[in-house]
C-alpha cells in the first residue's frame, strides 16, 4: 500500500498565503528605536542615581519621551554618601551612553548621538575629577 512520505502541513492557508502571526512583526527602525529608549533610560536612571539634576538629565528625558511616546519614570534617589562609590556608577552611566551612541548612529539619530556623545564626555570628566579628588 502507498503511504505518504510527510504528513500534511499545519500551516493553514488563506488565500494561499500564510496566516499574519499571532505576535507583532516591528521593522528593524521600530527595534532600534525601542533599544535606543531602553538605553537613553537607563542612563537617566544612573543620572538619577548620582543626583546629577542638570540639563543632561532633562535633556534625557525628552529623547525617552520623544522615542517612546510617553514620559520615563523617574525615581528620588536619596544623596549619595561621602563614601559612596560614585566612579563606578560614573562608569555605568559611559558605558550607556556608548551604547546609547551606537544605537543612535545605526539609526541616523543625529539629536541622540549627540547627546550620548556629550554624556560620554561629561561622565569621563567626572570620573577624572573623582581621580583627581582621591589621589590628594
Amino acid at each position: 500500500m502507498y503511504e505518504p512520505i510527510r504528513p500534511k502541513s499545519v500551516v493553514h492557508r488563506v488565500d494561499g498565503n500564510r496566516t499574519a502571526p499571532a505576535y507583532p512583526q516591528s521593522s528593524r527602525g521600530e527595534a532600534l528605536d525601542i533599544q535606543l529608549a531602553g538605553h537613553l533610560a537607563a542612563l537617566l536612571a544612573v543620572t538619577d542615581e548620582l543626583g546629577l539634576d542638570d540639563d543632561g538629565a532633562v535633556r534625557i528625558a525628552a529623547q525617552v519621551t520623544r522615542l517612546r511616546g510617553s514620559q520615563p519614570v523617574r525615581v528620588a534617589y536619596p544623596a549619595l554618601a561621602d563614601g559612596a562609590d560614585t566612579r563606578t556608577l560614573h562608569r555605568r552611566a559611559h558605558d550607556l551612553a556608548a551604547r546609547a551612541l551606537l544605537v543612535a548612529a545605526s539609526r541616523a539619530d543625529t539629536a541622540a548621538a549627540i547627546l550620548a556623545a556629550q554624556r560620554m564626555d561629561a561622565h569621563t570628566a567626572a570620573l577624572d575629577s573623582v581621580d583627581l579628588a582621591g589621589a590628594h
